[in-house]
């Protein structure tokens, strides 16, 4: 034992012990740091309050935005279903699941004090009590204040909370923390970081400032890394080459795994959804169900006689699928579009969406459409490759491979419309997905369809024509009117345009426009003799369809140009 003491308190010298000057440091330097750090403590504390207030400001005001949209849709769900028990116990379920602490409340406050609804884990109130922080409210509210920050008395206790007016409801939605509680969790913290504090320091203090500063070298580097990250927003690997192995290294190569694991899952989410949704999850770090009015440009592709490619390929469809929307779909979003949705031979885009383009979105529509029919004429050349390439080797194809080619050798049709949609997220918080909604939507799809009849590769409305037109300088396109058309399911004709590339339009070409527009105003003006014949003089492919409806000489009784569809 004696020893020992030598040992920690140096030896006796005449009865009298002389301290080793390293243990004079380390009690100096040990006493200094706990004054400093438990005084740093507590002076943090007192600041800490004031951040605190902040910060449950802030909380309070997402949770009262939360629970203000969730009163509106149970609102909205009790006027279906006109059961306000249910409507009122859904609320104060919803508010109940999202505390954490014991006295949280979540409050619908009618004007008289009575109380709609009560959210808490704790006995409810008879009614709203507090009548200054009643009056404050409904004060506020005349001076147009319909939300704000309040303290109040609920069950002899005191409340800071945040308020809001529900004109649904009629009520004041109140979303608040017990003080006490709240300041409670600050107080331990206080202890709790005192005793450690103490802890810490002792150790430190015994083991020496230096050896830790050695061995804990790697916690600035990774902590600097992680700084540097959070200022870039973007996850990067930490450099642990020169780590010691240790738990310190351990923590440093667990969080280089988990980066490594969220840049692939981020990069799978962008994949599964449209970039203008990934942009914003990152920035809100959030998807909510929400959309709004826009205006857009619609873009709707679809392979023709898929029927048969299908029965023909079986499950290698899959495989030219992607062949073509691979490339397709980049040509879609290099032009800032927005995929939004794909079903087997459809594909549905938009135009618009991001609102620091300054393109014309009708133009990139158009545009698109054309690279579309670029990508699927560049796969029909890589077929047809293949085909000589088998002819060579085998001299000709055989029955079943004549019917692969066929249907390996895609046309796609591409209907473009546009106007004011509903562009947003639906579905539940458990499965959105990204979706455009509108007549324009249906309309683009039945554009579509019209290729078919037309045999033209586009089409379009007067909407994409007049936004380019009206709009864009050197566009390069012509907008050949093709019909006035009412489609099935419509009361109203609208006129239809094939866009051509104006560099495309070769002097041939234009003699043959030229007939068909000259047809195209005796067929509207009833003169179908004229018209037959001026059709008959056009070699597109387009005129075959006014040829045939003109071959009588007649036009339908009470005949107006329009043609009405039978069929979609």
């Amino acid at each position: 034992m004696g020893k020992l003491l030598d040992n920690l308190f140096g030896q006796k010298i005449n009865k009298a012990r002389v301290f080793p000057v390293t243990l004079k440091i380390i009690i100096v330097f040990t006493l200094f740091i706990l004054v400093s750090n438990l005084s740093s403590n507590y002076i943090n504390l007192i600041y800490n309050r004031t951040e605190l207030i902040g910060l449950m400001r802030n909380l309070l005001t997402k949770d009262l935005k939360d629970a203000n949209t969730f009163c509106n849709n149970q609102y909205e769900i009790f006027q279906y279903t006109k059961d306000l028990n249910e409507a009122v116990a859904g609320i104060e379920n919803k508010g109940v699941r999202d505390f954490t602490k014991k006295k949280s409340v979540l409050l619908g406050v009618k004007p008289d004090g009575t109380l709609l609804f009560q959210g808490t884990k704790i006995k409810k109130a008879e009614k709203f009590a507090d009548a200054q922080a009643l009056k404050q409210m409904a004060d506020n509210q005349v001076r147009t204040i319909q939300e704000g920050f309040i303290n109040f008395r609920y069950n002899n206790e005191d409340y800071f909370g945040a308020y809001k007016h529900n004109a649904n409801w009629s009520v004041y939605i109140v979303r608040a923390e017990e003080l006490n509680e709240f300041y409670e969790e600050s107080r331990n913290i206080f202890i709790r970081i005192s005793v450690i504090i103490l802890l810490v320091t002792l150790i430190s203090a015994v083991v020496g400032i230096f050896l830790l500063r050695f061995i804990l070298r790697y916690i600035p580097i990774i902590t600097s890394g992680i700084m540097k990250m959070v200022s870039n927003q973007q996850l990067e690997l930490i450099d642990l080459s020169k780590a010691p192995n240790d738990d310190i290294t351990y923590l440093g190569v667990a969080f280089n795994s988990l980066s490594n694991t969220i840049n692939n899952l981020v990069n799978i989410f962008r994949k599964f959804t449209s970039r203008d949704i990934a942009i914003k999850a990152y920035k809100e770090r959030d998807v909510r169900l929400e959309g709004n009015q826009r205006d857009l440009a619609i873009l709707f592709t679809d392979i023709k006689s898929f029927t048969f490619i299908t029965e023909t390929l079986g499950a290698d469809i899959i495989k030219l699928l992607n062949l073509h929307y691979d490339q397709a779909i980049r040509e879609i979003m290099r032009l800032d579009g927005v995929i939004g949705s794909i079903i087997g031979d459809a594909l549905l885009a938009v135009f618009g969406v991001f609102e620091e383009s300054t393109e014309n979105k009708s133009l990139q529509a158009v545009t698109s459409a054309y690279k579309v029919q670029e990508v699927a004429e560049s796969l029909r050349a890589r077929m047809h490759e293949r085909k000589e390439q088998i002819m060579k080797e085998k001299g000709a194809l055989s029955r079943s491979e004549s019917r692969v080619f066929k249907a390996v050798l895609l046309e796609v049709g591409v209907g473009i419309d546009g106007g004011n949609v509903f562009y947003g997220t639906i579905g539940s918080y458990e499965r959105m997905t990204n979706t455009v909604i509108g007549d324009n939507v249906n309309a683009a799809s039945r554009l579509e369809g019209l290729t078919r009849i037309y045999k033209v590769p586009v089409i379009c409305s007067d909407y994409v024509r007049k936004d380019i037109v009206d709009n864009v300088s050197s566009h390069g396109i012509r907008f050949v009117e093709l019909d006035q058309v009412m489609v099935k399911g419509k009361t109203t004709a609208k006129k239809v345009y094939w866009p051509l590339i104006e560099s495309t339009i070769t002097p041939a070409m234009e003699k043959n426009l030229e007939n068909y527009s000259a047809g195209l105003k005796a067929y509207y003006n009833g003169d179908w003799k004229k018209a037959y014949l001026l059709f008959k003089k056009c070699s597109l492919p387009l005129a075959e369809e006014f040829v045939e409806r003109t071959k009588t000489f007649k036009s339908p009784k009470n005949w107006n140009g329009v043609w009405e569809m039978k069929t979609k």
